[in-house]
């Protein structure tokens, strides 16, 4: 016996369908802390200055992921 195609690709939407929520939060909440921070004269000034800053906390925070640390 086999599952039909139907049933089988049904978790998989559900998972997109979470992972699509989830983005499109973490980006309206970006843009609401950029909005809040500089308001709506400087948001694009302000959304590159979070980007960068964001970016620069990711690069780092996987650096020391990456390097493990020395035994004495």
């Amino acid at each position: 016996m086999t599952l039909p195609l139907e049933q089988v690709s049904l978790p998989i939407m559900a998972l997109l369908r979470g992972l699509f929520w989830l983005v499109l939060f973490i980006v309206l909440a970006f843009c609401f802390v950029v909005l809040f921070e500089y308001g709506p004269h400087d948001f694009k000034n302000g959304f590159q200055k979070e980007f960068a800053r964001v970016k620069s906390f990711v690069i780092k925070q996987a650096e020391k992921v990456q390097k493990p640390k020395k035994e004495h």
